[in-house]
């Protein structure tokens, strides 16, 4: 019986915040052209719609489309070879940072935020060639001492982490390697709050820190709706259901497999089973269109759930603590509007300019533009005070309320 009273909180915790946010939704559109934009993009990325879609059923021609990529569906695309050369050397730059620079002295400044909220990724990757993921995973993972618990080969790692980053596209604005490196040092600060103390292991944290280095990998930067409107390969590949979140994880856990790139290599087979099952919860969680479902959820389970006299939340099973982890890194995400405003306007800019090019692509196709992603009548300002009006009563309770 506690089991349907939950489900049922949960089921009406969910109905009660889709009425606010439609509510908030309504007013926006109200207030002007561009809040109407607004409305349309925060309903049509955050609320997940596909039950209410009438589904027409497939034409002759997309059967056959669907035939013809057969062959490719057993290879993951995006996947390619790629040399590094040694990765390591005996220079102390290279054994502190895990890159080779010969920026050192800045990149160490850079580095002693590596455990605040706020530090300067986009400094970061300056001072490392442009390597921001693989020097922050490095860092994180030497923080953390990480690589000695799960004893992973220092080279392994690096030409890991470099092998990752290459398969982020640095001619893509926002979704490249710097939004990586600033989900994955933003997630190993989340980790850290007072609220969740000693709540994780060390299992759990690896999943978490390498789930957020791995969630965007590959990103074409177009949207999944894009994807399955274009009747692209991946959306035929994952049958339109979290088309890049599928895609992100399939390429991370392949490169894998990549020469010296096993990281994982001394996990017992059960560890390696816990974790991959823990990093596929995490990073299909950062499908936007889940994420009052997601949201809902979690409120539901923290006002539920006690707290010891010190204010550490007790997470005493495992679906618990994977909703907690799966919350953590969305949030982690959608973290842009915390940070510093030096740094938010320069991730707004980022955002906007793949926007307008998915809309420059949907008007050379004839397409309908998507919401915020028409250059000519989307105003970047006006844009930014209704994402952020949604996100400071939608989503900035999702890590306040997660840490208590």
């Amino acid at each position: 019986m506690s089991e349907v009273n939950y489900l049922l909180s949960v089921s009406w915790g969910y109905i009660k915040f889709k009425r606010m946010l439609n509510r908030e939704l309504t007013h926006l559109s109200e207030m002007s052209r561009s809040g109407n934009q607004v409305s349309e993009f925060i309903s049509n990325t955050f609320l997940d719609k596909q039950n209410e879609l009438e589904i027409p059923s497939p034409t002759l021609k997309s059967r056959d489309r669907k035939r013809r990529q057969q062959q490719l569906m057993t290879q993951i695309s995006g996947v390619r070879k790629v040399t590094h050369g040694p990765v390591l050397s005996s220079s102390c730059s290279t054994a502190r940072f895990g890159v080779k620079t010969d920026l050192e002295d800045l990149l160490s400044k850079d580095l002693e935020d590596i455990n605040k909220w706020g530090l300067n990724i986009f400094k970061v990757s300056e001072h490392s060639h442009h390597r921001p993921l693989t020097c922050i995973m490095y860092a994180i993972f030497q923080e953390r001492d990480l690589m000695k618990t799960f004893r992973i080969p220092v080279e392994t790692f690096v030409t890991y982490m470099m092998t990752l980053e290459d398969h982020y596209h640095a001619d893509v604005a926002y979704h490249n390697s710097l939004h990586a490196a600033d989900v994955a040092q933003s997630t190993h600060i989340l980790l850290s709050t007072p609220a969740l103390d000693a709540v994780f292991t060390d299992l759990e944290i690896l999943a978490a820190i390498f789930a957020a280095a791995i969630h965007d990998v590959d990103h074409p930067g177009v949207s999944n709706q894009f994807l399955i409107n274009t009747n692209s390969e991946l959306a035929l590949m994952y049958n339109d259901e979290s088309v890049l979140e599928n895609h992100h994880l399939a390429v991370g856990f392949k490169l894998l497999q990549g020469e010296n790139c096993d990281i994982f290599q001394n996990l017992s087979k059960k560890q390696l089973q816990t974790l991959r099952k823990m990093v596929i919860d995490m990073v299909l969680a950062t499908d936007m269109s889940k994420h009052m479902s997601l949201l809902a959820d979690l409120k539901t389970m923290v006002e539920t759930k006690k707290v010891t006299s010190s204010g550490v939340l007790l997470l005493d099973n495992y679906t618990d603590r994977i909703q907690v982890l799966r919350n953590m890194v969305h949030c982690a995400d959608l973290s842009n509007p915390t940070k510093p405003l030096d740094l938010y306007r320069q991730w707004t800019d980022r955002i906007m300019e793949e926007f307008f090019h998915q809309g420059d692509r949907e008007r050379e196709r004839g397409m309908e533009i998507s919401p915020m992603c028409d250059k000519h009548t989307a105003s970047v300002e006006k844009s930014q005070v209704g994402v952020q009006r949604i996100l400071h009563i939608h989503v900035i309770p999702c890590g306040t309320r997660s840490t208590l």
